[in-house]
């Protein structure tokens, strides 16, 4: 993985670049973005920079024997920390990111590193129940790889891919570590959602903040794509919204399965509202409440995009509004509806229901009163 495989983000990648010339390598960073911006890729790309043996016009050589094996997540002195889980998964049973490299790897290398956490989990057949995670016994792990010598790079690397899921165990486990780290070894953390983790693994990192890619990139990666029509590729770029998982779905006609499901799951709920359906919105709640608690954190956020694009077309922002088909039907429908009386209070709402669901709330408790605290805002006009 070279940094000419990145999407777009060249002046980030110039920094970088930059920041190895100068020897400023910290030995903890993070890397926060969207999956769609390219933030795992970049880490991977930035790895095999700091280990390449004939680095050349700011990028790895790509043919070094430390090149090829990173590329491949396959050098020993890279360590891969992700979250895994299984389904049938037996009381006392260990498991760690180790049994699931080969399959990490697969998904690595078809979607050359973009790709989202549902994705990964789809990947891992674990249902509707489960959900991936960080576990302290994989902590135990990451320090026990790293007081080892390096094999042949220069550095040695252990990325972590959405540490957001380690749980408080695992995350006090690697603190020292963090903060006083072996020579020539450099923690990156890859991370969605970087307010999720304890504010001492925050302090003692290097934020690395991954931007989403510019319209005029993405214009370009459609136009390879086999779009033509200067009007539809700005079209497109732009409905993206600086993502390029998402500009994918578009090009392919097409919104993933999860996404489908979100947006009638959003529908439902406001229709109900609307209506005064309490008890319709109990049984609601309940089909909410059967999903996987990161299918509900996908959910959440898709709904405060809808309402905040609602308020843009209650605000008369049409033109900057990143909907289409299905969704701008709706929304424009529904947006009479949205507006500053109760748009707030509607986002701090699903706030609320986010962090009850990161902290493991009962879920059919935290949708119910999520549910019923939404139709108290929704009102005929």
């Amino acid at each position: 993985m070279q940094f000419r495989d990145i999407i777009g983000q060249e002046e980030l990648k110039r920094r970088l670049v930059a920041s190895v010339a100068a020897g400023r390598v910290s030995h903890a960073q993070l890397f926060t973005g969207a999956a769609g911006a390219g933030t795992l890729p970049l880490a991977v790309a930035y790895a095999q920079y700091l280990n390449c043996r004939h680095r050349a016009d700011g990028d790895s050589c790509g043919v070094c024997p430390d090149c090829r094996q990173i590329a491949a997540l396959a050098h020993p002195d890279l360590h891969l920390v992700f979250p895994v889980n299984k389904q049938g998964k037996k009381s006392g049973e260990v498991i760690t990111s180790d049994a699931f490299l080969p399959l990490f790897r697969t998904v690595f290398a078809r979607s050359n590193g973009y790709f989202s956490p549902q994705e990964w989990y789809d990947a891992l057949d674990l249902g509707k129940t489960l959900r991936g995670a960080i576990s302290a016994r994989e902590a135990d792990e990451i320090i026990r790889k790293l007081s080892f010598k390096s094999f042949e790079a220069e550095y040695k690397v252990m990325l972590v891919w959405l540490p957001e899921t380690m749980n408080e165990e695992a995350a006090n486990k690697i603190l020292k570590i963090l903060e006083e780290p072996w020579e020539k070894t450099v923690f990156l953390l890859v991370s969605e959602a970087p307010d999720r983790l304890l504010q001492t693994i925050l302090s003692r990192t290097q934020e690395v903040a991954v931007p989403r890619i510019s319209t005029e990139v993405l214009e370009a990666v459609a136009a390879r794509h086999g779009q033509s029509d200067p009007a539809r590729l700005h079209n497109l770029a732009r409905l993206a919204g600086g993502d390029y998982l998402t500009l994918q779905r578009l090009l392919a006609g097409e919104d993933d399965e999860l996404t489908r499901d979100c947006f009638g799951l959003f529908c439902s709920l406001m229709r109900l509202s609307y209506n005064d359906k309490h008890l319709e919105l109990v049984s609601w709640a309940e089909e909410v409440a059967h999903l996987s608690r990161e299918q509900q954190r996908v959910f959440l956020r898709h709904a405060a995009r809808l309402l905040r694009e609602s308020y843009m077309l209650h605000a008369g922002l049409a033109d900057i509004s990143y909907l289409w088909g299905a969704e701008a039907d709706f929304c424009g429908k529904f947006a009479p509806f949205i507006g500053n009386e109760n748009v707030e209070f509607l986002l701090d709402e699903i706030e609320r229901a986010m962090r009850q669901i990161t902290q493991n709330g009962n879920p059919t408790i935290v949708f119910t009163h999520f549910a019923l605290s939404v139709s108290k805002q929704i009102r005929r006009k």
